[in-house]
């Protein structure tokens, strides 16, 4: 039984590097490109017609930009698979196209292989990013992740202890007896995770707890 094709559309405004592309992916035995489309309403268009399972999309495209092209196709025809195809490295600008719904990014000095092998990706459903921005995505993720401080993280230790133990409905003596700690530096304890949080009472103080699963509902 013969293989089945993968079909694709290819979006560009630039005519020669849009041919280069059809030339380099028909070339493929197990691609077939059922179309092309100059500008991002073209792209928008010729997908709800065509209903290819991938579309190859620049994201500098006329009248409408290939991300907002992009959601597009997702709104009218959800089953396909939009690739970015782009010279953009910036870390919003692929943020923003994985937001519209597109399944991967590719950078347009790609290899022609990772090309295909990124089109048969996002076709089985995968996403897929060029090694260079997977790279700088997660060198970004990394620094944001390790500077990204909550009001939590303001609490010493021995606060956390006390946190949770209120929030389990310890009194203050009790919390004091469990930790070895005089009443007066719980309270103390206390006053302070409620300055930190900024929480007002032990209502909220336990709905906070829940909230960021400290303990259990």
């Amino acid at each position: 039984m013969a293989r089945l094709k993968t079909t694709v559309l290819v979006c560009d405004d630039h005519a020669v590097f849009r041919e280069g592309v059809k030339q380099v992916l028909s070339s493929q035995p197990d691609i077939d490109v059922v179309g092309e489309a100059s500008n991002g309403l073209e792209a928008v268009q010729a997908a709800r017609r065509l209903r290819p399972e991938v579309v190859l999309m620049d994201i500098a495209m006329p009248l409408l930009r290939g991300f907002d092209a992009t959601r597009r196709i997702k709104k009218y025809c959800p089953e396909t698979r939009v690739l970015i195809f782009s010279i953009y490295e910036d870390d919003d600008m692929v943020a923003r196209c994985l937001a519209s719904g597109a399944s991967g990014y590719v950078l347009k000095d790609t290899p022609p292989l990772q090309l295909i092998y990124a089109i048969q990706s996002v076709k089985k459903g995968e996403q897929y990013m060029s090694p260079k921005v997977l790279k700088s995505v997660m060198a970004r993720h990394v620094q944001t992740a390790a500077t990204a401080f909550t009001s939590y993280d303001l609490l010493s230790d021995r606060e956390r202890e006390v946190l949770v133990r209120l929030a389990e409905g310890e009194s203050l003596k009790e919390v004091a007896e469990h930790l070895h700690l005089s009443a007066k530096t719980v309270d103390a304890h206390k006053v302070s995770i409620m300055r930190k949080l900024e929480l007002h009472n032990r209502s909220e103080l336990i709905r906070y707890a829940i909230r960021t699963q400290l303990i259990k509902a």
